[in-house]
Formats: C-alpha cells, structure tokens, sequence
C-alpha cells in the first residue's frame, strides 16, 4: 500500500486544510482499496470523497453520474484546479468523433484523473473495449439510489451496472455514493453491485438549521404564498411545483404582486433555463417558481425558504428539494401546503404503470401522508425514515418545527398500543400497514380473507376507534421504536425485541392526535381571525343595501352592477381605492370606474370606524393570464365574425365560449353581439326577454327558463343575457 499524505494533497488539490464530517475516512477507505458505501446528504461534501483520492493515485477513476448538466459543472471545477485541461472529461452522447479521439488520448497517456460517463455511454462495446486496456484506480457510482426500485429515482439501466463493470475488470473497487437512502434502499445498493462486503459511512441527516412546516391548502393558496414571501422580503426562495402549467401560473401571479420571481421547468428553451438560474444566483430575482428539475446543480448556500405547492411523492424528494435551503448553516424555512386531494391526484398518475411500480409508488406516497398529517417531530419523522435515531430534547434542532412548537394535546393510549402490537404478533406479522389497520376496524379485504384472519376473534377489537386514529397510533409505535417495517418485504411490520417486551409489561404510552386536513378542502377557512379569509357578513349587508339603493336610483336590476359574489369578494377584502376594487372578482376597471364610488365611501367608513387591519398585501392581482384570450374574443367581437367560429378557432365548446364572454361582460367591458342576436331571435323575442330582464328580481338562468317554461333554451337566453347586461351596465 502506498503511503499517501491526504492532508498535503487536500491542501495542493482543494486549498483545504481541514475535512469535513466523514470525508477524511471515506477517502482512507478508497485508498486503501475497499469497496465502499458512502451515504450523505445533500451539502456534505460527497464529491471531494472520490475526486481527492482519484488525483492522488495512478490510473483513471470512471464516475457515473445520470445528469449531464452535474457532470459538466464537477468537470469544469476540476479543470479549474489543474493547468491541464484533460485531468477530467465527460464522456457521452453529446461528444464528435474528434473529441471521442481526445478523450481516448489523454485516458491512454494518464493525464485524465476522472472520466464523467452516464450508464448508457458504459453499454457501448467501443468503449468497453477501450476501457479494459487501460488502468482504471476505481469506480464511482454517483446517485447510487437510482439502482433501487425503492430509490426516489430509480433509473432501469443503473441495474446492469454491475455487469458492466466486471466486464471492465474483476478486481476494481466500486464506491457507491447516495444523499438520500432508507435501509431498504441501502440494502437494494449493496445487493446489486454485490458489494456487501463495503466499508459503509453514513453522515447524519439532520439539518438542525431547517424548521419544517405543514399547512392546509386551500382555495387562497395564492393569497398565502404572497403573503408569506412578502414577509421574508430580499430573501432568496425556490417554489416548487408539480406541473409546468402551475409554475407559469403562480410566477405570473408573484409577480404581478411586486415579486421579483422567474419560472424554471423543462419545457422553457435552454437558453431561458440559463438566463433564469443565473438571475437566481446573481440576486437580480429572489425567487424560481419550479418544477423538481431546478435545483440540482445549484449550489447557492444563502436560499431562505423553500416552498411546496403540491406536496411531493416521496419523503426522499422532499427531503433533498427542502435541503436547498440553508446550506451555509443560516436560517431555512421548509413551508410545504397539504391536501388530500394533491395525494389522490398523484394516486391518479400513477394508474397506468406496471403494478408493482404502482405498490411501490402507492407505499411512498402513504410515508407522505404520515408525515403531513402527523402531530410528533416531523425531524424525528424523516430521520427515522432514513433510519436514523433522534431525541427531541437533546438533539439538534429539536425544536425546529411547526409541531414542536405547537404541540397537540397527549393523550394515555397504553391499552390500545397493547391491543395494536397484539393483532400484529396473532395474525403472524405479515401484513403492511394498511392491512393491519383493517384488521383492527373489521374491514375484510382478499388478502384477509385468503389469511382466514377474519375468523379470528381479535378481528375488528378496534372499531371503536376510526382508521385515521389507528394508523396514526401504528405510525407512532414505529417511530417509538415497538414496530419496524421489515427490509426484505418492505412494508410488512413486525414487532422489534421492545414491542414483545411492552406486550408482556405496558408501560405508559402517550399518543398525540394526528393533524386533520379534511376541511382544508373546503373552499373557505372558517376563522374570521385570519386577517380576513372569511366574508364579513355585516359588510355584505350594509353592501347589498348599497346596491339595491344604486339600482333604484339608475332603474337597473341589480344584478347589472354587480353581482353577488363580487360582493362577497369586497366584503373579504376590504378593497378602498379604485385599482383595488379593480381586482375583486367580477369587477374590472370599468365597473369600478362607473359603479365604484360610492361602495369605496362604504367600505372606507366601515374600515375606519371598526378599526379592521385589511390584508392589504394580498388583495392579490390577477395575471389576467386569460388577457389574451379576452382580447381575441374581444376583437373577433367587433369584427362581427360568427359566434361558433370564434369559439372553434380556440377549441371552446359553445357552453365555455359564453362563459368566457359572461365574464368579459360581467367585468365591465361592452361586448356588442347583437349581429347574432339578430341571427337567433326575432325582435318580439328579443323585447320579451328584454321585459323580464329589467323586471328580475336576479339573472340566475335557471329562474328565467322556468318563467319562459321551455320557449327559450339556455343558450338563448344566455346570450341575451350577455347583450342586456353590456348593454345596460358597462
């Protein structure tokens, strides 16, 4: 064995004088030959494990790696220590002929330290060939997770690896490096390049410095996005969410708000991808609204805030998407936004793929659930996900997180800790979860009846609780350390040596009552505490006498004014000046501008004299992302084109093309459509409903059929509706 000095070479290489956490034995290991396992998060210096060693010794060191972008950026910062341009080289699909040759050329003549390749570019024989003819130091396989099926980010060709490399040689030791694996990922790593036998490092993955928080989605997540920004104002922050379309939405949204905020997902062209994460790091934005493709290259250590739109699939991608933030040690605030409906619908994307993916998808998803709707430490959640003990009182951190320093109400739950252990040590320890659960509420399912354990009389011993209540309590015994999910079987529980020994001898088990989101789905938060998320009724009242009142004294039916949900949109708002009564729905610069007078006067009274603190930061701006749409029906409009052409030449069916021009109307904009009026009704038609209009007592649809009882059909009317309305109110 050679005799290294890492600390000289650290110096020389990296300008270090000191390692960080495991780093120092980690390269020991590679040194010395060994086969090794390196897990460690995010920001704790895992690249430095493999590059250091692969410069100090003889030969090349082959790195997979499944991003193309990351390769690039570690072979550019090598080339940067080096005066030789060759000491790393990528090699995959995106290279000539010419540079192939060069890459080849500096491998054979021993100036190439490190050679970057994806596990597609090891497939090809070429270089396979190439590859056995030359000296290879070792093999380092970057993103080890993605072997696993269990790994967040599983890539099928990662799986032949093994087989690839024993095709490069028998003996060349393989480092396997993961910023996120559970012991069953682990052990899915170690299995698959047969190297059980590694040295294994593990660093722990707590972030003392992250606070962890979960909140109800509702309709005004917007409102609340906005509102939290604009508190944590000049800070940097990445906003995650699931689909392109949302992304685009919410940037807009921002920044309509006065949010210096830019969007990032696949689908912009390279050059914007560019142009926006540079505008990200140089500090001239604060904040990239995102799908999960931004992030992985970025290394900027200040980012404050990392928020969730949609909650993610699995806690290995929240865990790694929130680790973003803080990573020079300063504050980092992890906000994600939960509803059930978010899960269902990732349940739904799911749906076409091979059943065993979806089994695996589905159990990942529940791990999700558990941790957004639990009431213990989410950091001793997620840390023991990755398999990792924590102590409240003492660890780091302890206190960093939203049911830390809001805590639930305990309550004894001794005898049904009991009774839970029990039914999974009498029905044989082989059921997931779920089933478990079943077991104790008395639901029968295929997999229970086929087991007979619906016969036996410990069947259904928990109906008096519901299912949310036992799998809370299933969930905190497993974190208590009573219950463990077994490896081999992921998913199945068993009993640990204490969960047989709390059997024969309970002790005192205190459980806290899991967080419900179920009326987060309704449409309102019902606390007029809220600065001001519910409708004020005595506004809405005193609005609607106003209402009545101009209408009376302009001989107009209300409704022609405004409707009632954009007073009910004021009566939340409390909007006091012409732009902001603008942006109550329904309303628009003209209404506000003809209307709006005297309902400002109203509300601005009101305000004072109840001395109400209006949420003044987020009457939230519209985008107006439809403009575009508004304006070519607008246009279209005016050029008295057919109504059905318009609708089709932008895909709307008749019923979706109405309401958008309703909502033209209703906003305070003229539509003349009276060319096809004309077309579709004759002038005694138009006079009658003309009469009942101005006599209604409200424009609903349905009341004017049944007035009419079946002269008109809805779309006629509808119509009508639009011309009365334009004609008369705008």
């Amino acid at each position: 064995m050679v005799d290294y000095d890492i600390y000289a070479d650290l110096k020389k290489y990296f300008g270090f004088s000191q390692f960080k956490g495991l780093q120092e034995d980690v390269i020991k290991s590679i040194l010395e030959g060994n086969n090794t396992f390196v897990i460690m998060p995010t920001g704790g210096g895992k690249s430095l494990c493999y590059q250091l060693p692969a410069l100090m010794q003889e030969g090349t060191a082959i790195v997979v790696s499944p991003l193309i972008a990351l390769m690039k950026n570690q072979v550019d910062a090598l080339r940067a220590l080096s005066s030789e341009d060759g000491i790393a080289h990528v090699l995959n699909s995106s290279l000539n002929k010419t540079e192939v040759k060069q890459v080849k050329s500096d491998i054979a003549s021993g100036i190439t330290k490190l050679l970057y390749v994806a596990p597609e570019s090891l497939t090809k024989d070429e270089y396979v060939d190439f590859l056995q003819t030359q000296k290879i130091s070792f093999l380092a396989i970057d993103e080890a997770h993605c072997i696993s099926e269990w790994g967040h980010d599983f890539r099928p060709e990662y799986r032949n690896l093994k087989s690839i490399i024993t095709r490069i040689g028998n003996d060349i030791p393989i480092i396997g490096l993961t910023a996120t694996a559970t012991p069953k990922v682990q052990e899915d790593i170690l299995k698959n390049l047969s190297m059980q036998d590694a040295n294994t490092f593990k660093a722990s993955f707590n972030r003392p410095n992250l606070y962890y928080e979960i909140r109800p989605k509702t309709k005004n997540v917007d409102a609340d996005i906005i509102r939290f920004v604009k508190q944590n104002e000049g800070k940097s922050g990445i906003i995650y969410c699931l689909s392109r379309k949302r992304v685009e939405e919410l940037a807009q949204t921002l920044q309509v708000n006065g949010i210096k905020a830019v969007p990032y997902h696949a689908g912009l062209d390279g050059k914007t991808r560019v142009k926006h994460q540079d505008m990200f790091l140089m500090e001239d934005v604060d904040v990239v609204v995102a799908t999960i493709a931004f992030g992985m290259g970025i290394d900027k250590p200040d980012v404050r805030f990392v928020i969730h739109n949609d909650i993610p699939k699995s806690i290995e991608s929240y865990y790694q998407e929130t680790g973003r933030a803080g990573r020079d040690g300063g504050e980092g605030h992890c906000l994600a936004f939960y509803s059930y409906k978010d899960i269902e619908k990732l349940e739904k994307f799911m749906s076409g793929k091979p059943v065993a993916e979806q089994e695996i998808g589905h159990a990942l998803l529940q791990e999700v659930v558990g941790f957004a709707e639990t009431s213990m430490s989410r950091r001793k959640f997620i840390l023991h996900y990755f398999g990792e003990e924590f102590d409240n009182q003492t660890g780091e951190g302890g206190m960093m997180d939203d049911n830390m320093r809001h805590p639930k109400k305990k309550h004894e739950a001794t005898a049904n800790a009991k009774k839970l252990l029990e039914v999974v040590l009498k029905s044989n320890q082989q059921y997931k979860s779920k089933e478990v659960v079943n077991v104790l509420i008395g639901k029968i399912n295929a997999l229970i009846k086929s087991h007979r354990t619906d016969t036996q009389e410990y069947f259904a011993s928990g109906v008096d609780h519901d299912a949310a209540y036992w799998m809370a309590l299933l969930r905190q015994l497993l974190v208590a350390g009573y219950l463990k999910k077994d490896i081999e079987t992921y998913g199945v529980i068993k009993l640990t040596d204490a969960g047989k020994e709390f059997i024969k001898s309970p002790t005192t088990f205190m459980m806290t009552e899991d967080h419900s989101f179920k009326d987060a789905n309704d449409d309102i938060i019902v606390s007029a505490k809220q600065g001001g998320d519910v409708v004020d009724d005595t506004l809405f009242k005193l609005l609607k006498a106003e209402l009545k009142k101009v209408a009376n004294k302009l001989e107009l039916p209300p409704f022609v004014i405004f409707q009632e949900p954009s007073l009910e949109d004021m009566a939340l708002k409390y909007p006091i000046t012409l732009e902001e009564l603008a942006n109550v729905h329904g309303v628009g610069e003209g209404k506000a501008k003809k209307y709006g007078k005297s309902f400002l006067k109203l509300i601005q009274d009101y305000v004072e004299e109840n001395e109400i603190i209006r949420p003044e930061d987020f009457v939230v701006k519209s985008t107006g992302s439809n403009s575009s749409l508004k304006l070519y029906i607008i246009q279209n409009v005016d050029r008295k084109l057919s109504l059905p052409d318009i609708a089709d030449a932008k895909g709307l069916e008749m019923p979706e093309f109405i309401k958008e021009m309703e909502a033209i109307v209703y906003s305070g904009t003229k539509l003349n459509i009276d060319y096809w009026i004309d077309e579709v009704l004759d002038e005694d038609q138009q006079e009658e409903i003309h009469d009942y209009f101005l006599e209604a007592s409200t424009d609903e649809i349905k009341v004017a059929m049944d007035e009419f009882d079946g002269d008109y059909d809805e779309e006629e009317l509808r119509l009508y509706r639009i011309k009365f309305i334009s004609e008369l109110g705008n």
